[in-house]
């Protein structure tokens, strides 16, 4: 699989440089998923001829089956029709018109599908688009191998790709590459503290969709259906909607990310929406946007206008339904920050009880920006109801700042290891199902983890920064020696040694004076 990623990565490589960085990434994703789509259609296509046979139907009927777009749509598939499918487009690689060919299938596949109106990428026969590559990167993907990897379908297999590339392009992109991606450790974090099993999710601002991917992968894994969360999205940037909804659509999930892209400050698209959980990485101290300063969200205080975490973060509250929950990454300036009404935002959130958990996350996990990053969790509700803890009046505090493995001299990832301590302290501090199932119990670790009361936080003048909370870490240096004993002991040796060092620098003295210049 790694290989498959590798090969097809490099390839499409070999198109860079006649066009600008976004707009090689709608091209090379842009492929991807027709390919997907196409692939998607045809083997549900043979699954309804399979089943005609098997059920006995003359042959002189299936055409009409076959060509129902009902049995397509009954089961998430979009329809592809003849001519823009993949072994068409395969076929007439060479012809020299491929990028005309594609962009016409592009155009099809939108007008049969609804859902994809005005999605996909219609670029692909323009002046600095070389098509004696394009055509050799349609060969190439039609040779690929998407089958026979750790027993995934076709259609696993490319959506994995997919999410490879997005994150290929992000690392290219640099800066601008954090409008889009968000890294998947950092996203596991939010998932697998929020454990959003079933209920709505919601992102507003949803870059490629990669909180949706990894909530569904995390239903999946816990033997629920995709249906068990229905999803809401919304995204300012055009290019980046597009992406969001060709993940959505490669991973077979449907999801409200509205008709267009639109700024959320601006025009709320789900004005009415209560949401059962919220996974959101704003842009980091974005000091351009749109702010009325009678805006019904503001219930916690006016966010400054040259700041809009304190917005992002207050527009998630007015998001949370009745017990609905919260993760949010967010610039580590906002568990501290005072300036422009911030800290009494910041105090007016953790005193109405609405703050859970407060989590530092270690540097360099973000390569598109070098700002420190944390992780802000919501709960409308902390009491022991479904049988949890009742934590009301305390916030657990985590400092993985030390966490974290390497990539290279520049990126840091979380392992799943980190990720199971991090929120296995967070379930085991709240009571949740998952850690009664396996057996955790909370207690405060010094230097990691420690749950404050409302009056320790008011203490610290409601400052967020886990670090004020945890405390140093104990050191184990394996002595029973008695302290005391210890410091008279080292004393001693270190008095030695001052002797020693004055006795040697008198020689040496000695011995300089003796040489005759």
């Amino acid at each position: 699989m790694t290989e498959l990623k590798d090969i097809l990565w490099k390839s499409a490589d070999k198109l860079r440089g006649s066009m600008d960085a976004a707009q090689y990434k709608d091209f090379v994703l842009g492929l991807v998923f027709l390919k997907y789509v196409s692939d998607s259609f045809e083997e549900r296509r043979r699954q309804i001829r399979d089943e005609l046979i098997a059920d006995g139907v003359p042959e002189s009927r299936h055409e009409s089956f076959l060509d129902d777009k009902d049995e397509y749509d009954r089961e998430g598939i979009f329809w592809v029709p003849e001519g823009a499918r993949w072994a068409d487009l395969a076929a007439q690689a060479k012809s020299g018109a491929i990028g005309q060919l594609i962009d016409a299938a592009m155009y099809a596949i939108m007008k049969a599908n609804a859902s994809l109106t005005g999605v996909l990428p219609k670029i692909f026969n323009r002046d600095n688009v070389d098509q004696r590559r394009l055509s050799e990167l349609v060969d190439l993907i039609s040779d690929a191998r998407f089958t026979g990897h750790d027993g995934k379908s076709a259609r696993d297999v490319l959506g994995e790709v997919y999410e490879y590339f997005l994150e290929k392009f992000a690392r290219a992109e640099g800066k601008r590459g954090g409008e889009f991606y968000t890294p998947s450790s950092v996203v596991k974090v939010l998932v697998e503290i929020l454990e959003p099993y079933k209920g709505s999710v919601y992102d507003p601002c949803c870059g490629s969709g990669g909180m949706f991917v990894q909530a569904e992968k995390f239903v999946l894994s816990h033997r629920g259906k995709r249906d068990d969360i229905a999803i809401y999205g919304q995204e300012a940037n055009e290019r980046t909607w597009r992406l969001a909804k060709m993940n959505l659509a490669i991973h077979s999930l449907r999801g409200d990310l509205s008709p267009r892209w639109a700024d959320t400050f601006y025009e709320d698209k789900h004005p009415d929406l209560k949401a059962d959980y919220v996974m959101a990485n704003p842009p980091f101290n974005m000091s351009d946007w749109y702010r009325k300063t009678d805006d019904p969200r503001w219930r916690f205080g006016t966010p400054p206008a040259s700041n809009a975490n304190f917005a992002w973060m207050q527009h998630i509250i007015s998001k949370l339904g009745t017990r609905g929950s919260a993760g949010i990454v967010m610039a580590n300036g906002s568990m501290s920050s005072k300036q422009s009404g911030e800290g009494e935002i910041r105090a007016a959130m953790v005193e109405a009880d609405l703050v859970a958990c407060m989590v530092a996350l270690p540097p360099q996990l973000f390569r598109t920006t070098q700002i420190p990053a944390c992780l802000w969790f919501f709960a409308k509700d902390k009491s022991s109801r479904g049988g949890h803890t009742d934590r009301r009046g305390q916030v657990l505090f985590i400092d993985a700042r030390n966490m974290g493995t390497m990539l290279d001299r520049t990126e840091r990832i979380l392992t799943d290891d980190d990720i199971a301590k991090i929120a296995g302290a967070y379930h085991a501090w709240r009571g949740t199902r998952s850690a009664r199932d396996a057996g955790l119990t909370y207690a405060d670790e010094p230097g990691f983890c420690y749950s404050a009361t409302q009056d320790e936080i008011r203490t610290q003048d409601r400052i967020l920064t886990p670090g004020r909370y945890v405390g140093a870490a104990e050191v184990d240096d394996g002595d029973d020696e008695p302290i005391a004993d210890k410091i008279e002991r080292l004393t001693k040796e270190l008095l030695g040694h001052f002797d020693t060092s004055y006795r040697l620098e008198q020689a040496i003295r000695t011995k300089l004076e003796r040489i005759d210049v």
